[in-house]
């Protein structure tokens, strides 16, 4: 059985099309890998998709090779794979956290790190997984690198993911404007961002480049809120009118219902909760496909 059809089957999704050659393939199972450690949380939804783009735009505004692009854009929705490793009470948890949960959160970095070493296609990716937390004023982690030492892709990937969790809501807090997320990045130029690629980001988010991309979870395709718990709901290109899709937080069901012929799917509570095998979570594997075959090309 192919490394691709394998990973899909143990996610209980239908096997992807037009995905044959083995690069594709190993590409596949690291999106997918991603994906997993995503799933895990309902609050960051979209989290990966939008950061892969946010590293597009960027590593385009600053003149990279189409090569080069796309493996940044791969570096931006892998970068969180050590998240695998941290206990749900702590990624999940509905609060700020305290000074000992943030220093279980700061091993993610490393966690993704060895995660990856084994997977074919590390050498791609491993700075955006380990590095993306290091800053030019030698304050992050987990190696305290300074400007010079930090490579672009950890330093664009470390960019868009501060931004987009400033943007995105969380239980304790509403997402930020985007007009207020982009002051603080310019605010702290050379110290938490890198100097070049931030004042680049900022020019992005004043020309209306990032707007398409904040709160969605793919092309036009924003998060939808549960009535309990806020932006949680995650649709599909696939899903139609008609079809259930659930809370990734509390579980209660909702039925998809399109007013008017090309008009968006709305969320229509029905009063149930899904049942555990509709609360798995089963990768967006036509997202992923089209990732591999269009965004990240490139690099294959």
């Amino acid at each position: 059985m192919k490394l691709n059809q394998l990973i899909q089957n143990l996610l209980g999704a239908r096997q992807p099309t037009r995905v044959s050659r083995p690069e594709q393939e190993l590409l596949s199972s690291l999106l997918v890998m991603a994906w997993v450690v995503e799933a895990r949380d309902p609050y960051t939804g979209g989290h990966l998709w939008r950061v892969a783009q946010f590293c597009e735009l960027l590593a385009q505004k600053a003149g990279f090779a189409a090569e080069e692009v796309a493996r940044i854009a791969l570096g931006g929705f892998v970068h969180d794979l050590g998240k695998v490793g941290i206990p749900d009470a702590v990624l999940r948890k509905a609060g700020p956290l305290s000074d000992e949960e943030y220093a279980v959160i700061k091993t993610h970095p490393d966690i993704g790190y060895r995660l990856l070493h084994a997977h074919p296609l590390a050498a791609l990716v491993e700075d955006a997984v380990r590095l993306h937390h290091e800053m030019p004023d030698g304050r992050g982690y987990p190696l305290g690198l300074r400007a010079g030492e930090i490579p672009h892709l950890a330093s664009i990937v470390g960019i868009c993911d501060a931004f987009d969790a400033m943007t995105s809501t969380r239980p304790y807090r509403a997402g930020m404007p985007q007009a207020q997320a982009l002051q603080i990045i310019g605010k702290n130029l050379g110290t938490q961002f890198d100097a070049h690629f931030g004042a680049l980001f900022i020019q992005l988010g004043e020309s209306g480049a990032l707007s398409p991309i904040i709160g969605h979870t793919d092309q036009g395709i924003p998060l939808r809120h549960c009535g309990m718990c806020g932006p949680t709901v995650v649709l599909k290109r696939a899903h139609r009118a008609g079809d259930h899709v659930f809370c990734g937080n509390c579980g209660v069901d909702y039925l998809l219902q399109q007013n008017a012929p090309g008009s968006p799917l709305e969320l229509q509570a029905t009063g149930a909760a899904g049942s555990a095998q509709d609360l798995s979570p089963q990768a967006d594997v036509e997202l992923i496909e089209r990732l591999v075959q269009r965004q990240f090309a490139p690099i294959l």
